[in-house]
């Protein structure tokens, strides 16, 4: 039987640790497309507070989630144990998307590892914490995480990512997503995990 949480206790905080991935959804306030990404990389998610979470974007095949946010904030982030323990915890919230340039961006970036084409940090504000039994998710047994995504980015120069983002200035449903003069990654994106 699912339980609500009041915050995310420590308990939950090890439980989202333990996940190689996670999933992110959200939809347009009218008509349009729902969204589901899943994410990988495990230094991509971080827990700010007992409420508050945050995520690396990375560039991918598309701004869905980017474009949904700002059409209204809406967004659930979705654990699932793949091992012994079946457990399912969604955290639904309203997200911002905080941009490279952004005042609070080294505050931020310094929770998160290293990754080339990192587009921005989605910072979630969490209303209501749910879990759920998880007894028909599959046992599966991680291989490890694939670095695909990583050395795509990493091959391309400062001048290849205009493309890429002029391709993320609107959803598949023609919403506002990337800003045109969003800043294109350079180096790693982020710095390196702050030593605990």
């Amino acid at each position: 039987m699912g339980k609500l949480y009041e915050r995310i206790d420590e308990r939950l905080r090890a439980f989202i640790a333990a996940q190689p991935m996670f999933f992110v959804a959200t939809a347009p306030t009218a008509g349009g497309h729902v969204n589901v990404s899943p994410k990988g990389y495990r230094d991509t998610f971080a827990v700010l507070d007992d409420l508050t979470v945050a995520y690396l974007d990375l560039y991918g095949s598309g701004s869905e989630t980017i474009a949904h946010l700002r059409d209204n904030g809406r967004i659930t982030i979705m654990f699932c144990s793949f091992d012994r323990q079946p457990k399912i915890l969604r955290l639904y919230g309203t997200g911002r998307v905080v941009r490279p340039d952004a005042p609070e961006w080294a505050s931020l970036a310094g929770r998160f590892g290293g990754h080339p084409g990192t587009r921005a940090v989605i910072v979630v504000d969490v209303e209501r914490i749910a879990d759920s039994c998880g007894f028909s998710v599959p046992f599966m047994e991680l291989a490890g995480e694939r670095p695909l995504l990583d050395e795509q980015h990493g091959r391309r120069t400062t001048e290849e990512w205009a493309p890429r983002i002029e391709r993320n200035v609107a959803s598949i449903d023609g919403l506002p997503a990337l800003e045109p003069d969003h800043p294109a990654p350079s180096g790693s994106g982020v710095s390196a995990r702050a030593e605990a």
